[in-house]
């Protein structure tokens, strides 16, 4: 008796893995789609802010930045579509190639404009609305890619815990967006902006390539749910 006591006592302190069920699986889901709208509405804003500013300023980071939250929208868009299927689980490889695409070719088209401007020596100009919007950026971003991934690693979802790397990616973006234009503007350094820009490409190479491979998220759901979700650099092999 005491001996199964103690079991008792144990199984109901155990931290083990716990599957989801139905009822969870499908509150996280409408998380999910609640976040992504949000992420959607506030990048298609930002997008439009951002390449209007950086064709007036002609500024190579602020088009980028424009162009970043494109893709931000494109891959929102993306997880919007796989948990718009009954079971979602069915349409994560697809979303995780759109997701890895649209990094690719932001990386493409951001680079190659940044070494023109680079080239050519092209010093954009002063931009007010392309400032405060890089720091609404970086107040808002974080917040939505912590609610995203938090949801995402208790559904065991890897194209939910992508998608929230690359809000959060752009919260950084944002970080090097605002110190490139205000060297830019109170110090006269035009290379800040293009390099700036490039630091965006670099950045969007390196996440396409782990959205590419799988490597936002994978380990079992088992262990995704309870916060260890192996997404540390390199975190698995092919």
């Amino acid at each position: 008796m005491l001996r199964t006591g103690v079991h008792l006592l144990m199984s109901a302190l155990s931290i083990g893995p716990r599957p989801l069920d139905g009822a969870r699986r499908r509150v996280l889901e409408q998380r999910i789609r609640w976040v992504v709208a949000a992420t959607i509405s506030y990048n298609v804003v930002e997008a439009v802010v951002a390449l209007a500013a950086g064709r007036v300023a002609s500024s190579s980071a602020l088009i980028g930045f424009g162009l970043d939250s494109v893709v931000e929208v494109l891959s929102a868009a993306a997880v919007a579509w796989q948990f718009a299927a009954p079971d979602p689980r069915t349409r994560e490889h697809v979303a995780m190639r759109l997701i890895a695409v649209s990094f690719f070719g932001l990386a493409v088209f951001v680079g190659a404009d940044a070494v023109r401007a680079l080239l050519t020596a092209h010093a954009p100009e002063h931009s007010t609305a392309g400032i405060v919007l890089a720091a609404v950026s970086l107040a808002v971003m974080p917040v939505l890619s912590w609610f995203e991934r938090r949801t995402g690693r208790e559904l065991g979802s890897a194209s939910a815990v992508a998608d929230s790397r690359q809000t959060l990616i752009c919260s950084v973006l944002s970080g090097v967006l605002l110190v490139g234009l205000l060297l830019n503007s109170t110090l006269g350094w035009w290379w800040a902006d293009p390099l700036a820009a490039l630091a965006i490409a670099g950045f969007a190479v390196r996440e396409g390539v782990e959205a590419w491979r799988g490597d936002a998220c994978c380990t079992p759901v088992a262990q995704l749910v309870h916060g260890n979700d192996g997404c540390d650099d390199g975190c698995c092999d092919d």
